[in-house]
């Protein structure tokens, strides 16, 4: 609705404004009766506008009136000053005001002015009961109604007697005016009423308003205090019937009775959930004196008195001694019981319950079992009273300690081994101390006839004792020599070649595998690497062992590697060696003598190669001469020969010459074989070096055989 009025009263002014000239002199609010005014007051907030225009009549503009920045009235009119009255201020109406003028599209605001409502309404108090038995709850409302919250109550409770303030509560309501709370009323509280207060924050301070009392509201007791009455009046002497009551009065009201409880110090003694009454009934002995306190308590109220007892003692509480707490086994053991002012006509010596003597002495030879707790009792009449507790230990002496340990496994070096320390017979606690050698290794404190059980880590052979005591007299008593085997572990293997690395062929290889101070016997071995099985393998105690190899081959060069266990190394942690590599090499005279046997070998060659050079040259020098054929002999039928009748000059071709028929011509059938119808030939191809020998060059002798010889 605002806005569409604030519109149309903008466009008729504008259209009126479109035919005249104006401007906005000046605009200002004015606060009356002041800046601070007191709650309850009327507060006006004036606005001022000062405006110029050609116009012959007052242009209509619109004044807008804001609180913390929120528009919250505005009007249009034509005059030059608007109004808004706020009738009685309150303290939310405190803030920062300013106004704004609009004339056309021309608009103009004042400052803010700050605005202060001091002061708050005083509260109202309303209670839901004006009487109420003790431990009530009293329901309490305080509120501002002209206010609007957050507001801050502070809520007291106040006894009219004594005007003490006996509690006082806070509580704020942030989105109300008012808050409820509940008190209780505790006793001895008679007449009570509730003071009421109310603040609000107003800009940057706090304003609080005036307290407001509640009526009045009257308290009746749930129950009286207590009281309390001994019998018999006056001095009480030990051992006369003593009774002490406690008894109270409760409101007819009352749905149920509060508990009553009696005191002695701070030990109940007597109490009671029934009845308006508690007793407490004893034969009066000195024990029984003290401060007697009565308490009656509910969920709410505790009410208390007390009274102080006195009890003539008519003999001392008995005093029970010995000659010694501590006794060996077959030493004395002697008790008695004493008291002082009346004699006691009645005694009895007590270990724990069991009665022991019934006079006031005690003698006999202690054993261990008299060890214990004794007590004396003394009475005189119905009055009996215990004396002190005296502590008797009686020590048998300690037998002498067993010393032994697991021996069904071997110790390996290193690991833990238990020792057990055992005194079989003997009081308890016994102390043990363990020594290896000469040194205490540790010290402990048996409650039992268990042993003693220790732990160690032996790296050599050891030697352990044990040493036991007792509260006996006699000195410790000690065991005997235990001694350890420590079997130590094979840790490092190393492998060495006794003569240089580089072995030459035929003479010895000697290996030695060694290890460090360790238990044996020790299995060596003794590999070539990249091989599964070992080459040689031995037993011994020693910290050493060898390999031999007495005329080495280069087939014995290559990596060796050896191991080295005992039985306290457990596969697979089998130690190994570092690697050694051996080179064998040949022997001086044995590199002679190959090479003498190579150089043999190659002059040989050169010697054959040689003549076959030769043989072949001499051959290419003679001349070429073709072959004659040879007659054939005839062959009969017992394969006899038969020769030709003409000699051999007959045979012979032109310029025949020995030389070369020996050299060209081979005898048919040299080995008289049968002959046969193949046909033999032999091809020479001979260059002649001579000139007078061209004409047989390229030529070739054949010889062929045949049956008729042609």
């Amino acid at each position: 609705m605002w806005p569409g009025a604030l519109l149309t009263l903008l466009l008729c002014s504008s259209l009126e404004a479109q035919e005249n000239s104006f401007t906005i002199n000046s605009i200002n609010m004015v606060i009356l009766p002041s800046h601070e005014v007191q709650n309850g007051n009327n507060l006006t907030l004036q606005c001022n506008v000062d405006i110029s225009t050609t116009s012959h009549v007052r242009l209509q503009h619109w004044v807008l009136f804001y609180k913390d920045d929120v528009l919250f009235h505005n009007v249009s009119s034509t005059e030059m000053t608007e109004s808004y009255i706020i009738p009685q201020a309150r303290v939310y109406d405190s803030g920062t005001y300013k106004c704004t003028v609009i004339l056309n599209n021309k608009v103009k605001t004042t400052p803010e002015y700050e605005v202060l409502v001091r002061g708050v309404p005083s509260p109202r108090v309303v209670l839901d009961k004006k009487e109420v038995i003790e431990g009530g709850v009293v329901m309490i409302n305080c509120s501002v109604p002209e206010e609007k919250g957050p507001v801050h109550f502070a809520i007291a409770k106040v006894n009219l007697e004594t005007k003490d303030t006996k509690l006082k509560r806070k509580k704020s309501s942030p989105n109300q005016n008012s808050v409820t709370l509940e008190f209780t009323v505790e006793e001895q509280e008679r007449l009570i009423y509730f003071q009421c207060q109310a603040s609000i924050l107003s800009m940057r301070d706090m304003e609080t308003s005036e307290v407001t009392k509640s009526d009045m509201v009257t308290v009746r007791e749930f129950f009286s205090s207590p009281k309390l009455y001994v019998y018999p009046e006056g001095p009480i002497l030990e051992g006369t019937p003593m009774h002490i009551n406690c008894t109270i009065q409760v409101a007819h009201v009352a749905v149920a009775f509060p508990e009553i409880i009696i005191q002695r110090d701070k030990m109940i003694v007597a109490h009671s959930r029934e009845g308006s009454r508690a007793t407490y009934s004893e034969i009066a002995t000195v024990e029984h004196n003290g401060n007697y306190t009565c308490k009656v308590e509910t969920s709410q109220i505790s009410k208390v008195s007390s009274i102080v007892v006195n009890v003539t003692e008519l003999f001392s509480k008995p005093k029970l001694e010995t000659s010694a707490t501590r006794l060996d086994q077959g030493d004395t053991l002697h008790l008695w019981c004493t008291t002082s002012g009346a004699s006691a006509d009645n005694f009895t010596i007590q270990k724990g319950d069991v009665i022991v003597s019934q006079t006031n002495s005690f003698l006999k030879r202690a054993s261990q079992e008299d060890s214990g707790t004794y007590t004396c009792v003394a009475g005189i009449g119905k009055v009996f009273k215990k004396s002190n507790a005296v502590r008797i230990t009686v020590c048998e002496m300690l037998s002498k300690p067993r010393i032994f340990y697991n021996s069904k496994t071997e110790v390996i070096k290193g690991r833990t081994i238990k020792v057990n320390c055992q005194s079989i017979n003997g009081t308890l606690p016994i102390s043990y101390h363990l020594l290896k050698a000469t040194d205490i290794l540790e010290s402990r404190i048996v409650g039992s006839n268990t042993p003693a059980v220790f732990e160690d880590n032996p790296t050599e052979d050891a030697a352990y004792q044990c040493k036991a005591s007792n509260c006996h007299s006699n000195s410790e008593m000690t065991s005997e020599l235990l001694l350890v085997k420590v079997i130590a572990p094979v840790a490092e293997v190393k492998l060495l070649i006794l003569n240089n690395k580089m072995v030459e062929s035929g003479t010895e290889i000697v290996l030695r595998c060694f290890v460090n101070k360790v238990s044996g016997p020790i299995m060596y071995k003794f590999y070539r690497e990249k091989e599964v099985n070992p080459i040689h393998e031995v037993s011994s105690n020693d910290t050493q062992a060898f390999w031999y190899m007495e005329e080495a081959g280069v087939e014995q060069g290559g990596q060796y590697y050896c191991t080295a266990s005992n039985r306290a190394n457990l596969l697979p942690n089998i130690p190994k060696s570092n690697i050694l590599t051996v080179k064998v090499f040949l022997a001086p005279w044995k590199k002679g003598l190959i090479a003498v046997a190579v150089i043999g070998v190659i002059i040989a060659l050169l010697v054959l190669g040689a003549r076959c050079y030769f043989r072949k040259k001499a051959k290419a020098k003679q001349m070429p001469v073709e072959m004659s054929r040879p007659a054939v002999p005839l062959l009969t039928s017992n394969n006899e020969k038969v020769l030709s009748d003409s000699g051999p000059e007959a045979s012979r071709p032109y310029g025949y010459n020995d030389d070369i028929g020996n050299h060209a011509t081979k005898p048919i059938n040299e080995n008289k074989e049968p002959l046969t119808l193949d046909v033999e030939y032999t091809e020479v191809e001979v260059n002649s070096l001579e000139p007078h020998e061209d004409f047989m060059e390229n030529r070739y002798s054949r010889t062929e055989g045949s049956l008729d010889g042609t």
